[in-house]
């Protein structure tokens, strides 16, 4: 009996140690001296953990058409914050804040979503600002 509670316990130990080594801090992928400010329309939205992502293209000045990833905070905490998944529906225009990626890709992480129809600003639980949204510096 011993032996199967010892490999449990491993198997434990292994896939935590495997979701904090993947979890990453703001500053080690995002640049908070580079805000940016992006409207596009929603492709999809991931509802997954440790970070929700929401993709939107966003059309450029020469007519081409970036698809952005915009990482937001956990599903439970964006549900805290009022996000609901009929708000984001495909097609929706939305104006995001955030900030870019370091790697110079087309990802940030976002600090708030606006849907344009509405108005609605919702706040994307970016790791960058604190629990009131504030920016954190």
């Amino acid at each position: 009996m011993h032996k199967p509670f010892v490999a449990i316990i491993a198997a434990l130990v292994c896939g935590v140690s495997a979701s904090v080594e993947a979890h990453h801090s703001f500053a080690a992928q995002y640049d908070a001296n580079k805000p940016i400010t992006l409207r596009g329309t929603i492709t999809r939205m991931l509802w997954s953990n440790p970070h929700g992502h929401l993709y939107i293209d966003v059309r450029t000045a020469d007519g081409k058409t970036l698809t952005w990833e915009l990482e937001t905070g956990a599903p439970a905490a964006l549900y805290r914050r009022g996000w609901r998944r009929e708000d984001l529906p495909v097609g929706a225009e939305v104006v995001v804040r955030g900030y870019l990626a370091r790697d110079g890709t087309t990802t940030a992480n976002a600090t708030t979503v606006t849907l344009v129809a509405t108005g609605k600003e919702l706040f994307a639980g970016s790791s960058a600002a604190g629990e009131d949204g504030a920016t954190v510096r």
